[in-house]
């Protein structure tokens, strides 16, 4: 075990290393420009076709429509169960790492990876839509391994797969067993709840919600996340109302620090530069999956035909989660004082908001990190699936959702030490097929999003069929 736990250390070393985050941001920062910085220009277009792609009422669907329509669930669904996957621990949690580590620069890269992630986000949308197949069940299937095996060719299966195997076995860790033992841990922390308990009232909704499939996580994901996103920026205003003296403080901070080294005040140890850079950019990521390849597979079930529509509306899940809720957390720790104390992590988090609102602090952020932990497992486990499915057929599906579940109480009461780093290695190394095919796609995006706006038609590709 130790010899796994030092292969595991050193290859993680290596894959959220600086030659990781550069190839993130580079092909992201590609993308940007090539899509002549779209997906920042298009922002309030996006958010309008969010709003317009809501599930209609039965009586508001033209027949015509209804035909053109492919798809098992609204856009706008597919964006919740995106957001439900990357809304997460990294909004908390992570966010106060990257401070804890970083520094209140860190802050400020974070927003540059987010604006950066927006094209790759994009583009990773258009590929899903534009790539996808339908399987031998009827419903739509996408997303990296679809768009390399469909856009690359055949000859590149094999980073099809590989993408496949690490979205699998990354699904069971940082998606399901890393949740669920967070969720103990603040319950038992805060409400004195035994881990046991947690992870079997988490397996039994979860599994509910899961063994229903797609539509089913669809559903809740669009009425949960929604809700537990603006509960949770309600709450973290209050804070700043609270705070409002040491606003703009903070904000000088943030900048002030980005491009300068920070001396150790407090219990804060200091931060070159480079570590605001570096965690700023790695937990960003963490946060919002841009470029991962994650996204892209909710994002292939939506109903639609236009793929650049859906880029137009994926794009929103990289700013929604880091521009706004991981700037709502960074401000509520540093417009208090525990950041420079030494704590980090999601205690961090709690004390900063205990401090302006006391009593309330710790069940506000408990109670947040339980939801938001609860539908990260359930987003997690439709990407786990999909990659499952990929290597060994429609048939495999329910198999892999039963042992999915199972999985959750295992989580709240392990020690998760090796299991996290796994999952962390192999969720990074997701990143490499996905960023491979970007880059190699990139000509098929800009030309898609180029007939988009000058009013030509785009189709979705050739009807594509799975398991033949």
């Amino acid at each position: 075990m130790e010899t796994l736990n030092s292969l595991f250390g050193a290859i993680n070393g290596i894959v959220w290393g600086p030659l990781m985050l550069i190839l993130l941001l580079g092909v992201g920062v590609y993308l940007q420009i090539g899509l002549k910085l779209m997906p920042i220009r298009k922002l309030g277009m996006g958010f309008k076709l969010m709003w317009q792609g809501r599930d209609a009422k039965p009586s508001q669907k033209p027949v015509a429509d209804k035909a053109a329509e492919e798809g098992e669930i609204s856009p706008f669904n597919a964006l919740m169960t995106a957001l439900s996957a990357t809304i997460g621990t990294g909004n908390i949690a992570g966010v106060a790492t990257a401070i804890a580590l970083g520094g209140p620069g860190a802050v400020f890269w974070m927003w540059i990876t987010a604006l950066v992630g927006m094209a790759t986000k994009f583009s990773e949308a258009v590929l899903a839509v534009r790539y996808r197949e339908t399987d031998n069940t009827g419903y739509h299937v996408g997303g990296p391994m679809f768009y390399i095996k469909n856009g690359l060719g055949r000859k590149w299966l094999w980073l099809a797969g590989l993408f496949s195997f690490f979205g699998a076995v990354a699904a069971f860790g940082i998606g399901n067993t890393v949740q669920s033992n967070s969720v103990a841990d603040a319950m038992d922390a805060t409400f004195g709840v035994p881990h046991w308990l947690t992870g079997v009232v988490i397996m039994v909704l979860a599994g509910a919600v899961i063994l229903g499939g797609i539509k089913r996580i669809a559903k809740v994901a669009g009425k949960l996340v929604p809700i537990m996103g603006i509960a949770y920026v309600v709450a973290g205003l209050l804070v700043l109302i609270v705070n409002a003296g040491q606003i703009g403080e903070a904000f000088g901070l943030i900048f002030y620090y980005a491009f300068n080294p920070m001396a150790a005040a407090g219990g804060f140890a200091g931060a070159a530069v480079m570590a605001a850079i570096r965690f700023g950019v790695a937990r960003g990521i963490f946060s919002n999956e841009a470029g991962l390849g994650s996204a892209p597979i909710a994002h292939a079930a939506a109903r639609t035909k236009n793929p650049v529509r859906q880029g137009l509306i994926a794009m929103l899940g990289t700013f929604i989660d880091t521009i706004i809720v991981c700037t709502i957390t960074a401000l509520v720790i540093l417009t208090s004082t525990v950041w420079q104390t030494g704590e980090e992590g999601a205690s961090l988090t709690a004390l900063s908001f205990d401090q302006a609102l006391p009593g309330f602090g710790n069940p506000i952020v408990a109670i947040a990190l339980a939801v938001f932990a609860f539908t990260t497992i359930l987003g997690w486990s439709f990407y786990g699936e999909k990659c499952f499915q990929f290597l060994f057929g429609t048939r495999s599906i329910m198999l892999y959702r039963v042992l999915f579940v199972l999985a959750i109480p295992l989580g709240a009461i392990a020690q998760l030490g090796f299991i996290w780093l796994m999952a962390d290695t192999f969720n990074a190394m997701m990143a490499i097929p996905n960023l491979i095919a970007l880059a190699l796609l990139s000509p098929v995006v800009f030309k898609l999003t180029k007939d988009y706006f000058a009013g030509k038609e785009v189709l979705p590709g050739e009807e594509l069929n799975h398991d033949k």
